[in-house]
C-alpha cells in the first residue's frame, strides 16, 4: 500500500466533528510545513477527537474525523509496526461505526463476501457519502498497516469497490482524491498479479488534472507505482523533478506536499540502483 495516498486522505478531512475548534485545528495541521511538529503534537488532537466521540457516539462527523486522523497518523507518522496496526485498527473501527451510524442496514458489511458486499453497497446513496468515504479510507489504512496478513489483503477488492460506489453515487464527491486512490490500487500490483495499468494511468491523469497540480503526492505515487513498475525511467524522473521544483506551500496541502517532496528526493536518490 502507500503512505501518501492516506496522507492525501487526511488532507481531505474537513469534518468539524461538531466543533469549530476541530475545524480550525484541521486547517492548521494541513497548512503546517514541519511534519515533525505535527507528528509530536497530533496525539493530543487524537485524544480530543476521542472525547468528541464519547460525547456524541452516533455523530457521523465526529466518527469520521476520528477515523480519518487515526488512520492517517498511523500510516504516515508511526514507524513502529505494532503501534501502526493498533492505531489503524482504531481508525477502522471508527470508520465502521460512522457507516453504521449513517445507515444501520449495512452495519457489518465488512464481514460479507465480495458479491454480498457489492449488493449491500447498492443500499447507499448521496446522504451516506461522508460515512462511506471515511469507511473506505480507514479500510485502506488498515490494509496498509496489516499488509503482512493475507486476511487483510484479501479484502482489498471490497475497499476498491467502496471508492467506485462513491463515484457512482456522486462523480463530483472528492473527485481528485478518489481518482488518486483508484490509481494507486490499480498500480500497486504488477500486471501479472492483477494490476490494471491502463486504467491506472487514466486515473492518475484525471487526479492530477482535478487537483490543479496542488497535490504533489499524486505525482510521487505516479512515479513510484506506475513508472517504476514499468521501468519508465524518463517518466519517473520527470515526475519527481516536477515535484521538487514545485512550491509545496498550498492551502490544505502544505504538510503533505512537504512529505511528498522528501519522498520524491529519496526515490530519485535510489533511481540508479532501481533502473
Amino acid at each position: 500500500m502507500v503512505v501518501s495516498v492516506l496522507a492525501a486522505g487526511c488532507a481531505s478531512m474537513m469534518a468539524t466533528a461538531g466543533s469549530g475548534l476541530a475545524g480550525n485545528l484541521n486547517t492548521a495541521i494541513l497548512n503546517q510545513d514541519d511534519p515533525a511538529l505535527v507528528r509530536d503534537g497530533a496525539p493530543a488532537y487524537l485524544l480530543m477527537l476521542d472525547s468528541f466521540v464519547e460525547g456524541a457516539p452516533e455523530n457521523v462527523a465526529a466518527l469520521s474525523a476520528a477515523a480519518q486522523l487515526y488512520s492517517a497518523y498511523g500510516v504516515v507518522f508511526v514507524n513502529n509496526p505494532v503501534r501502526a496496526r493498533k492505531l489503524t485498527k482504531r481508525g477502522q473501527s471508527y470508520g465502521q461505526r460512522a457507516l453504521c451510524a449513517a445507515e444501520k442496514r449495512v452495519c457489518g458489511i465488512w464481514n460479507l463476501n465480495y458479491d454480498e458486499f457489492i449488493s449491500q453497497l447498492d443500499l447507499l446513496d448521496d446522504k451516506h457519502l461522508e460515512a462511506l468515504y471515511t469507511f473506505g479510507l480507514s479500510w485502506i489504512a488498515y490494509i496498509q498497516a496489516h499488509s503482512d496478513e493475507w486476511s487483510a489483503l484479501a479484502r482489498l477488492p471490497q475497499a476498491q469497490a467502496t471508492l467506485t460506489r462513491i463515484q457512482e453515487i456522486n462523480p463530483r464527491y472528492q473527485q481528485a482524491n478518489i481518482e488518486h486512490y483508484l490509481a494507486v490500487l490499480d498500480t500497486i500490483r504488477p500486471p501479472a498479479l492483477g494490476g490494471d495499468f491502463e486504467n491506472g494511468l487514466a486515473h492518475y491523469e484525471r487526479a492530477m488534472s482535478l487537483s490543479g497540480g496542488y497535490d504533489l503526492s499524486i505525482m510521487v505515487d505516479f512515479a513510484k507505482y506506475y513508472a517504476r513498475t514499468l521501468y519508465d525511467r524518463e517518466l519517473h524522473d520527470q515526475l519527481l523533478l516536477e515535484v521538487l521544483a514545485a512550491d509545496p506551500v498550498q492551502p490544505g496541502y502544505t504538510l503533505f506536499n512537504t512529505l511528498a517532496q522528501a519522498e520524491a528526493q529519496a526515490l530519485l536518490d535510489s533511481a540508479d540502483d532501481y533502473f
